[in-house]
């Protein structure tokens, strides 16, 4: 099949770089004391990892951790370890820990990444300080991609797993709140994982939400307005990522809702009534734009080239976007209405689509306030909890099962789907894109 030139000289030039990183040097002799724990610097950061995990690597950093690839020398394959950065320094990051420990707990979906192990090499909870988790390793981050020549069926699919994983989370009431592509990843079958939970709650109705909380670009009108928002606030966030792979960036971050008035046109009186008193003087203050028409802010050559013979077509994606790309949430299409779009419904299996909803163990994670200390407990406890059905047998096969069947199912057709030839050789994401590598595994906040 025909591969982007760009794009296996990009996975080509990942997979050199990584290929001649020096190894990191193991610290001390192990001692009985120590358990089956090493340390080794990474950077200027101390990994105290177990001793299945060899090889460590360092592959990004940022305000919540540094993630090292490692091998599994138990599992026999190569894993992304995410040291959480100060889990404990503050009750915003105790509780964003809490939080992304407990959903990668519980959800088990193709498109979302797959937690392998958690751990701490801290032996009670008053020495408790350090938080290790362990996830699945993929080759590159979507931001290393989206940019990149793809057709139609490469960029539909992408999209459709993106969808997939978010209906799953929405299943369950879970809104991810920070969708971009250096929170999504992918393999060179194509096949693509969401990760990054710090940011990810439950979808309660009786309260304001956070509105600082998505990367500017990807922040929904409703987020940028102050307003109570529900699971479509994702999709707003599918849909810039959409418009990014056609046409690049859409909406900057200065100046963004005056940016998305004069780009989508100034919304509706009945929209307006909704806002804030203060927050609705500001907008109406603000001059009146007519928008821009779909067909003109995405004209046919901006998209993939078709043919007659194509299943999907231009003005089938084109129509998507101006359904997820609207300023009004009540008006907005849902990621169901999504899936079901004709430009996505072509790959739809109800195995992935609707998979079961994760049952996630703390409904009421979002109403919950704690101490640093009572977080710190919490975390522990569910650390002790990881720790004990290990030693019972249960998650080694799952995490191994889990793997090989993401890998088995990766893709519907590969032969449509591959978007490089790259070696099986693990791959990682390059300094090429310093905005992306923070987050190529277990994904990092800004």
């Amino acid at each position: 099949m025909n591969v982007s030139y760009d794009l296996v000289c990009l996975l080509k030039h990942l997979l050199i770089k990584f290929s001649s990183c020096p190894k990191q040097s193991v610290g001390g002799a192990m001692t009985e004391g120590e358990g089956h724990f090493y340390s080794v610097q990474v950077g200027d950061s101390t990994f105290t990892v177990l001793q299945r995990y060899q090889q460590l690597r360092a592959i990004g950093s940022g305000a919540q951790g540094i993630v090292c690839s490692a091998l599994d020398t138990v599992l026999g394959i190569p894993v992304a370890v995410k040291k959480l950065s100060r889990p404990f320094q503050n009750q915003t990051h105790a509780k964003r820990a809490y939080r992304e420990l407990v959903l990668l707990k519980c959800v088990n979906h193709k498109n979302i990444i797959r937690l392998l192990n958690v751990f701490t090499p801290q032996k009670s909870l008053e020495e408790f300080q350090d938080l290790y988790l362990v996830m699945e390793l993929m080759d590159a981050s979507l931001c290393q991609v989206i940019h990149m020549d793809l057709d139609h069926e490469r960029m539909s699919y992408l999209l459709y797993q993106i969808l997939c994983g978010i209906r799953h989370l929405h299943s369950a009431g879970i809104i991810h709140r920070d969708l971009k592509p250096s929170n999504i990843v992918v393999k060179s079958d194509c096949t693509l994982k969401i990760l990054d939970f710090g940011l990810a709650r439950t979808a309660c109705t009786n309260f304001m939400m956070t509105p600082y909380v998505v990367t500017r670009y990807y922040r929904a009108p409703e987020v940028i307005l102050g307003m109570k928002y529900k699971e479509n606030v994702d999709i707003w966030s599918v849909g810039c990522i959409m418009g990014e792979m056609v046409k690049g960036s859409l909406l900057p971050d200065i100046d963004q809702w005056n940016k998305v008035i004069e780009v989508l046109g100034t919304p509706s009186l009945e929209f307006m009534n909704r806002l804030m008193e203060t927050v609705r003087n500001y907008v109406m203050n603000k001059p009146q734009f007519p928008g821009i028409s779909f067909s003109e802010l995405f004209p046919d050559w901006a998209f993939p080239s078709e043919t007659e013979h194509d299943k999907l077509k231009t003005s089938q994606a084109r129509d998507l976007l101006s359904k997820m790309l609207v300023i009004d949430p009540e008006c907005r299409i849902s990621v169901q209405e999504a899936l079901s779009h004709p430009y996505i419904h072509v790959w739809y299996d109800p195995a992935e689509a609707d998979a079961p909803p994760p049952q996630i163990s703390d409904k009421q994670l979002e109403e919950r306030e704690h101490s640093i200390e009572q977080w710190k407990e919490l975390i522990y406890k569910e650390v002790m909890d990881w720790e004990e059905r290990n030693k019972n047998g249960v998650l080694k096969e799952e995490c191994l099962d889990g793997v090989v069947n993401s890998s088995a199912t990766a893709s519907q057709s590969s032969s449509i789907n591959d978007i490089s030839s790259m070696s099986t050789e693990q791959t990682l994401a390059s300094d090429t894109d310093s905005s992306c590598i923070d987050t190529i595994a277990g994904g990092l906040e800004e």
